[in-house]
């Protein structure tokens, strides 16, 4: 009985770590769609005297570039980390705020890390391949081959991982891009290209 109720605990965790990220994208999703579309695109109807088809998807989308180019700029930064003090605070919000923040620097790694390209490289035995991002080439002084230098993440925290150099003959080109191999990493393979 002990292990029923561990068994359903672990997979009940399992499944509500794995609903957050939806849940938050949602959930933003939905707050600028009201806030936006039905204030705003209310307003703007009233001033022209008609409902324009789309007008609240173009204002969602205005409102999230505003907001990227704000967090782009040292004011923006500022904002966002007195937001996030803030929110450090509150009982339920400092343990999914994390989580969320990890996401979303985990989808702008591949632009910091500048990743050239994914490959499949073989670890711990033959047979077994691990997702690696091409950060660059070096040569080995001794044999003069060409090797690839690999950045392998964790999943489901893709910011955190270890370097490999690899003989390039050695990593199988997958033919993935970025951010569908990022995708299958945060998300532990559960969504990601079907085909290597």
């Amino acid at each position: 009985m002990k292990a029923v109720f561990q068994h359903l605990k672990t997979f009940i965790l399992r499944g509500f770590l794995a609903i957050i990220p939806l849940a938050l994208s949602y959930i933003v999703l939905r707050f600028l769609y009201l806030a936006v579309d039905q204030q705003v695109a209310g307003i703007i109807e009233k001033w022209i005297g008609r409902n324009i088809p789309g007008l609240g998807l173009v204002l969602v989308l205005a409102v999230l570039y505003l907001l990227g180019l704000a967090a782009s700029n040292l004011t923006g930064r500022r904002f966002f980390g007195l937001i996030e003090k803030l929110s450090m605070r509150i009982p339920l919000v400092k343990t999914v705020y994390p989580l969320g923040k990890q996401i979303s620097s985990a989808m702008a790694a591949p632009e910091k890390r500048d990743f050239k390209r994914v490959v499949l490289v073989e670890q711990f035995r033959p047979g077994l391949w691990s997702v690696g991002f091409v950060t660059g080439q070096c040569e080995d002084r001794t044999t003069g081959e060409r090797l690839a230098k690999l950045f392998v993440p964790q999943g489901p925290n893709p910011t955190s991982g270890f370097m490999l150099m690899v003989r390039e003959a050695e990593v199988r080109e997958v033919g993935w891009s970025v951010a569908e191999a990022m995708n299958a990493v945060i998300s532990g393979g559960l969504s990601g290209p079907d085909k290597i």
